[in-house]
């Protein structure tokens, strides 16, 4: 696949739980998000706010009508207009830290999942169908390949695990 520009990305940390190197792990996420699908985008923008459960939670009830906290929120620009920005993500550190806990990951690969997750959904990838949700986990597998982080869907076999699943 032909490399495409990297935008240029704005990364806020709001919260004091996210450690010095997150952003470094989004902006390297992300960059690599940016060479592995088709488009240009140089002259893009996009921010990616590290925030807290109660930021998430009032942006998801905001946009989203639901009223919970969780881990990563998109908000894409206006779909073919180069001159935009490409959107902006929106990540919680509760949630975040207590999914990578849960499922036996370290929290700078699940960062960087997540990172990589909104992402893609703000060039235009969805998970609301299965065919959708196949074509975008397997792109994110590749991705994160290429950053050395495991598969985020492999089924973890320990006992906590299964008896969780």
């Amino acid at each position: 696949m032909t490399r495409s520009a990297a935008p240029q990305i704005d990364v806020i940390v709001e919260s004091d739980h996210w450690s010095p190197d997150s952003e470094t792990i989004v902006r390297r996420a992300l960059a690599q998000a940016a060479q592995s699908v088709k488009g240009d985008f140089a002259g893009r923008t996009l921010a990616v706010l590290l925030t807290d459960d109660a930021a998430v939670r009032r942006l998801n009830a905001t946009w989203r009508g639901l009223d919970k906290p969780t881990n990563v929120l998109s908000f894409p620009a206006p779909a073919n207009d180069p001159s935009q920005p490409l959107g902006d993500i929106a990540i919680a550190f509760e949630t975040t830290a207590r999914e990578a806990e849960a499922e036996h990951k370290s929290l700078a690969d699940h960062l960087s999942h997540l990172s990589v997750h909104g992402f893609l959904h703000l060039v235009g990838y969805d998970h609301d169908e299965e065919r959708q949700a196949q074509e975008m986990e397997a792109l994110e597998r590749r991705i994160l390949e290429g950053l050395g982080v495991p598969d985020p869907y492999a089924l973890d076999e320990s006992p906590s695990e299964a008896a969780r699943v």
